[in-house]
């Protein structure tokens, strides 16, 4: 088969392609499509952070409880990590992502046209849940791929997932500043059936290995690759780490930004979304570097950098060029261990690679939330330069963490 061929195979839908015959390159324009699939469902999630002062207000809601908000949309996240993306394994995945993006487009109306407080909240819970599609298309992604561009393939499809991170803020206020609040989930809800049409007609169909499980025994499951796969417990540690410093920054950012000496403006400050999407980009390379047996090479740097960022990032109040280099640092670094970490785990059992990645992810979520909970009580009692040698700390024990365990993993 040559790769025109091949293309071809990958451009019809109703084709199969068992993994002996995927030797030749993915068709970069459907990387690219799954990648961007991932920042737009990704992006539902943090649309809601800059906009709790105009739900607040629209909804009569009290300040002290609109918080509420992003904590439900993270739990129904952390749900459909465990709920829903298991079921990659299970079922058709083609016809997973696009189902599931259909249900995306209709909670996102709902949300942009939600009368009451009570729609409001069901609706993001259930954009919440159904956001953890992302992971369904990285398990995908590298399912489709061979093993010697898996971590390439995987580097560019995580890519779409970090710039969608960082840009939903950006986007989000933009949008509000022009339309109003709703105007955000009306347009997501636009692209994200938009995707599922594209998906419909491009995506190919994967053959794969499926267990003979039932639902209940498919999500025990995880917790059975848990204590059997080293690696995976080894790597979801650091994913744990690495994503509690990332929101360690990212959650707490606004608060020396707003406030005097610099007290910039809201949209200046998610300009600074921008500059991460520099190292995320960046670190898209990681993967490549992991498919050639640099896993452990690429990790220890990251990490190094990720240490070295926060010496950058401390001096925020007195240089704003030194928060850009940090912000690069620590993305860069970032987005590279989660990159190697995934082209390193994916691998361990090919007919459990969603389950591994749902694993995976629930250490990345647990990560997240302890770092935005420690980052704002550190602001409150130490300031900015508590926060920063919190960061720091974190950077230090996931070196350490790595250099400890290095030996039991390739």
């Amino acid at each position: 088969m040559n790769e025109q061929e091949h293309k071809t195979l990958c451009a019809n839908t109703n084709t199969h392609i068992p993994n002996e015959e995927r030797q030749v390159s993915i068709p970069r324009f459907i990387t690219l499509l799954l990648a961007i699939a991932c920042g737009i469902s990704v992006a539902n999630i943090y649309f809601a952070q800059p906009l709790l002062d105009e739900l607040a207000r629209d909804f009569n809601i009290n300040q002290a409880i609109i918080g509420f908000v992003i904590t439900i949309t993270q739990i129904f996240y952390g749900l459909g990590l465990l709920l829903l993306v298991p079921l990659g394994d299970l079922l058709n995945q083609r016809r997973l992502i696009i189902g599931q993006m259909l249900l995306s487009t209709i909670a996102l109306v709902v949300v942009s046209f939600a009368t009451t407080s009570t729609a409001l909240f069901s609706a993001l819970a259930l954009v919440g849940l159904l956001a953890v599609i992302t992971q369904t298309i990285v398990a995908f992604a590298a399912s489709m791929a061979s093993s010697t561009e898996r971590g390439r393939i995987v580097g560019i499809v995580t890519s779409g997932i970090v710039i969608g991170i960082l840009l939903a803020r950006t986007i989000a206020g933009i949008l509000t500043d022009i339309a109003g609040w709703r105007s955000v989930y009306l347009f997501s809800a636009i692209l994200t059936f938009l995707m599922a049409l594209i998906f419909w007609k491009l995506l190919p169909n994967v053959e794969r290995i499926k267990p003979s499980l039932s639902y209940f025994q498919l999500l025990k499951s995880v917790l059975v690759l848990f204590i059997e796969e080293r690696t995976l417990r080894i790597r979801s540690v650091l994913a744990m780490l690495i994503f509690a410093d990332f929101s360690i920054l990212w959650t707490s950012l606004v608060l020396p930004l707003s406030t005097p000496p610099l007290a910039l403006s809201h949209s200046t400050i998610g300009a600074f979304g921008l500059i991460g999407v520099v190292g995320a980009l960046a670190a898209a390379h990681a993967g490549k570097l992991a498919d050639q047996g640099y896993g452990q090479r690429t990790t220890g740097i990251a990490l190094v950098l990720l240490s070295i960022s926060w010496l950058f990032i401390i001096y925020t109040k007195q240089s704003l060029l030194a928060l850009i280099i940090g912000i690069i640092l620590l993305d860069l670094a970032v987005q590279a261990i989660h990159v190697t970490n995934q082209t390193m785990i994916l691998p361990l059992r090919e007919e459990a690679r969603s389950r591994l990645t749902a694993g995976y992810m629930i250490f990345y979520s647990i990560g997240s939330a302890c770092g935005s909970i420690a980052s704002t009580k550190m602001y409150a009692h130490f300031g900015w330069e508590g926060v920063c040698l919190l960061g720091a700390a974190v950077s230090v024990v996931a070196l350490l963490f790595w250099a400890t365990t290095r030996r039991f993993t390739k």
